[in-house]
């Protein structure tokens, strides 16, 4: 690591406020200065690189054009945001990023109010900035809402839904499209920008007002054919038809890295009566860092790096990652089967599916961040006879789950559906985590629900479900490494709703689902010390459920605890509905569901996330001697 880079402009300043005071010529300084401090933060804490990287001068300029906080910017995705943070008061805290107690990933309303939004899924930005640009019509308030929206978030349909409204606001409303890597953008050199800044101008936007106004007394038929020739001409120079259909008045491309092009439209943008505006800018990921431009990915996500050689701190090894377990099983059991398919959502990599890619090129399909389109593609390879697995991050398909219950459930469709990122995230916090996808999957009718406890039970799990086809599957797995226990050579196909006992006992019955297990047994042997006799059951499925192994459990244990990474409603909520129905706490069973809090948990190392919710082994050990009425002088000496 190097000793922090020489800021001398960047020290002057803490707010947007200070920036504005600067002359325009001293913010390419300023810009090199805020990239600099930005690669050796991220260096030390890891984090998202390569977009930041690519929008500094794009920050720079939208806070020395525009007047925020009044008027309100809104990160899309959120994750690029790294810049705008350290220019607005939180450079003293930019080396906390994604630690416990530390700056979130992305943007954040309660850390800041220059976050009037925050985001960590992508396509909200214009919606919510919308929003924010009509409120302020409507109170007469003089605050534009700013979208900066990247290429990839573009692709979801709610982008499409908010600019096909946008008009409401006028020219309140101002979305920056950040093109990194479309192919939608011309050279952009100096004559892109010299028309960038004509058609932004007060003169240009005047002139066809005027032009507008006084067609618009001549016929219909002579009114709109002039308004398209005039479409037409400016989108054959410019690009931008599109969006013009839309609603929108198109400016651009123009170079996110010039700041002598960017300042001046902003400001004609600013400035103007039309709107609203869509200002296309065309950026590099990863701009001047050399490591993360020569990056495939750009340097998108990083662990601790070295500034000066970008190598990235290695892991120790050991068991591979789930994601890669998935991936490598489902590619080599397409091998056998050409039904097999792989969707993802732009996570390729993230899910597994990139390694099932390599493989089966023709079989895997990445249908970018549209995640409802996604399911529904599913669903008709499914109906087609296909066997397609929609490799999806458990937030992520809560945006489809009205695919999931009209195309998919109630079709019984035989769609599977690994989802990856399931229970608690670490870094990412509570808008990855994976905290509700048992309770909204398990409370559908047809669907089958399963969790694996480890990277070999994942094996099994993605095989059992290529395997069934009689209506929709789902298997959850955790962010991160496997336990470390040994993959099978040849999978097992498991009976649908049969759980395991992996360890025998008479007074106490642990019941888990997913990756608790392993605490589960922790807290086994911590039991067995102080002479609990206990069990330890995987019950592998959410749903259906394994009745007869649950009521055995139930009739021969005086405690019954349920395990689970995620939010009420799940595996105990259904286990307790079981026990209510054939009335087996009648004889003075004692029951206990333990699950994820009913609070959206920041940002940690995982282990004490995991302790924060409550689900770690000394937590399993307290909630059976509570329920034995054990006094709080046990309960203390387990926890030591």
């Amino acid at each position: 690591m190097t000793n922090t880079p020489d800021t001398p402009l960047l020290d002057t300043v803490d707010t947007p406020h200070d920036l504005r005071k600067l002359d325009q010529a001293q913010l390419r300084q300023l810009s090199d200065e805020l990239r600099a401090e930005m690669i050796d933060a991220v260096g030390s804490t890891g984090g998202h690189l390569g977009s930041g990287l690519g929008v500094v001068e794009l920050t720079v300029a939208i806070h020395y054009v525009f007047n925020t906080p009044e008027d309100r910017l809104v990160w899309d995705v959120g994750h690029q945001a790294y810049p705008h943070k350290i220019i607005t008061g939180r450079r003293d805290r930019i080396r906390t990023l994604r630690q416990g107690g530390g700056l979130s990933g992305f943007t954040k309303r309660t850390e800041s109010e220059y976050d009037p939004f925050g985001a960590a899924h992508s396509s909200t930005s214009i919606s919510a900035a919308l929003g924010f640009a009509v409120a302020n019509k409507l109170r007469g308030r003089p605050g534009k809402g700013i979208a900066v929206i990247g290429d990839g978030a573009m692709s979801a349909g709610m982008a499409y839904e908010a600019m096909n409204n946008a008009e409401q606001a006028g020219n309140r409303l101002v979305v920056i499209l950040n093109d990194n890597d479309m192919s939608i953008a011309p050279p952009v050199g100096g004559l892109s920008a010299y028309l960038a800044r004509m058609v932004s101008s007060s003169e240009y936007l005047g002139l066809r007002n005027l032009a507008s106004r006084l067609s618009k007394k001549l016929s219909r038929k002579v009114h709109s054919g002039l308004e398209k020739a005039e479409e037409y001409a400016r989108g054959m120079v410019t690009g931008g038809t599109l969006f013009e259909e839309l609603g929108f008045y198109y400016v651009g491309p123009i170079d996110g890295h010039n700041l002598d092009h960017l300042i001046p439209v902003l400001e004609n943008v600013r400035d103007s009566e039309q709107g609203p505006v869509l200002v296309h800018v065309v950026t590099t990921k990863g701009k001047g860092y050399a490591p993360a431009e020569n990056s495939a990915d750009k340097y998108h996500g990083v662990a601790k790096f070295d500034v000066v050689t970008g190598e990235q701190k290695k892991s120790a090894g050991g068991p591979p990652a789930y994601q890669n377990v998935f991936g490598d099983t489902l590619a080599k059991l397409a091998e056998t089967d050409d039904r097999i398919c792989a969707i993802t959502a732009a996570m390729p990599s993230g899910t597994g599916v990139d390694r099932f890619a390599k493989a089966h090129p023709d079989r895997a399909f990445d249908v970018g961040i549209a995640e409802q389109h996604g399911v529904t593609f599913a669903a008709g390879l499914a109906a087609e006879g296909m066997r397609p697995f929609a490799a999806i991050y458990s937030t992520f398909l809560q945006r489809a789950f009205d695919q999931v219950v009209h195309d998919v459930a109630i079709q019984n469709l035989p769609v599977r559906f690994a989802i990856d990122r399931a229970g608690l995230v670490g870094a990412d916090g509570a808008t990855h985590a994976g905290s509700f996808d048992i309770t909204y999957l398990a409370t559908l009718p047809n669907f089958v629900v399963m969790a694996a406890a480890d990277e070999a039970e994942l094996v099994h799990m993605t095989y059992t479900a290529a395997e069934y086809d009689d209506g929709p599957i789902a298997f959850r797995y955790p962010r991160g490494s496997g336990v470390g226990v040994d993959l099978p050579e040849t999978p097992e196909k498991l009976e649908i709703g049969k759980g395991r006992v992996v360890r025998e006992g008479s007074k106490v019955a642990i019941l888990s689902l997913g990756t608790r297990l392993h605490e589960a047994l922790k807290a086994a042997d911590q039991l067995e010390a102080k002479g609990l006799s206990t069990t330890v059951a995987d019950l592998r499925f959410a749903k259906p459920l394994d009745t007869a192994l649950i009521e055995k459990l139930m009739r021969s244990h005086e405690v019954v605890v349920t395990v689970e990474e995620g939010a009420i409603g799940g595996l105990g909520a259904h286990v307790l509905t079981l026990a209510s129905d054939e009335g087996l706490t009648d004889g003075g069973l004692k029951v206990r569901t333990m699950r994820l809090p009913d609070v959206f948990q920041d940002h940690d190392d995982p282990t004490k996330q995991y302790d924060e919710a409550g689900l770690n082994a000394p937590h399993i050990v307290e909630t059976v001697l509570k329920a034995l009425r054990h006094n709080s002088a046990g309960i203390e000496e387990v926890r030591a």
